[in-house]
């Protein structure tokens, strides 16, 4: 999906990951329009690493093909993991070899941030917590998960200080690659004597791990489900963070043959 009110500014180009589940691309078109619809005259694209089209080599190609001389790449990711160090820096470094005329500043990934803990709030309310609540509830913040240990270690960082703000206990989970996965972090918190147990999916798209965090909530016997990040206001925002961060004289990596 691409969104074209004018190129006064660089344009945005988000880089989603992609999935075969259609929830994922309707999601993340979702967010792109309203970060669009956020800053009027600012061109925001859209792009996925697989699975969904336009890859990001048909985007960067569009973006040149359109007269742009600079534009900022912002991967779609919470961690800087796999994704963020390598495919998307090598998949950008392909598709500008030959495009001399288009520099991209690469935006920082979007987490850990404060306002992503505010939207993480946002979903729980949502689903039904009350203020009042917090004490007397156990959180799951549940991720994706990666093989990279920096990736893990920050989902950890981001619990323990999530449990600061009042909730009686806040736990880490994995749906992949790291340990406890979501069902176990509810049944470790129930035996802990916990009266009310959350999960808080850190994603933001449904897809297939995204399921299986709510299928690990359902299973051993959460109270509370979450709905994913997606379109939160608070991603919208820090998504223009990032876009006005990489703009910043020796900001954002910048690309360019």
């Amino acid at each position: 999906m691409t969104v074209r009110p004018g190129l006064s500014t660089p344009p945005l180009l988000v880089i989603a990951h992609g999935s075969r589940d259609p929830r994922h691309a309707a999601t993340v078109h979702a967010l792109t329009r309203r970060v669009a619809a956020a800053r009027p005259g600012l061109r925001v694209d859209t792009a996925f690493l697989d699975f969904n089209a336009p890859s990001v080599p048909q985007a960067v190609s569009r973006l040149a093909a359109d007269g742009v001389r600079d534009a900022v790449a912002l991967p779609l990711l919470l961690t800087r993991a796999f994704h963020a160090k390598t495919d998307i820096p090598a998949v950008l470094r392909e598709s500008t070899a030959a495009l001399p005329s288009l520099r991209l500043h690469t935006a920082d990934v979007l987490g850990p941030a404060p306002l992503l803990t505010a939207a993480l709030e946002r979903r729980l309310s949502e689903a039904g917590l009350r203020p009042g609540d917090r004490p007397s509830t156990g959180v799951v913040l549940a991720s994706a998960g990666s093989t990279d240990p920096e990736a893990s270690a920050v989902i950890a960082a981001i619990a323990r200080e999530w449990r600061h703000t009042g909730w009686c206990a806040v736990r880490p989970a994995f749906a992949s690659a790291s340990l406890p996965r979501t069902e176990d972090a509810v049944r470790a918190l129930r035996a802990e004597g916990v009266r009310r147990i959350a999960v808080a999916p850190y994603v933001i798209a449904p897809g297939f791990l995204p399921d299986r965090i709510a299928r690990g909530a359902r299973e051993a016997g959460a109270d509370v489900l979450a709905p994913v990040l997606g379109a939160a206001p608070e991603v919208v925002a820090l998504l223009l963070r990032r876009y006005g961060q990489a703009l910043r004289p020796a900001a954002g990596q910048l690309l360019s043959a």
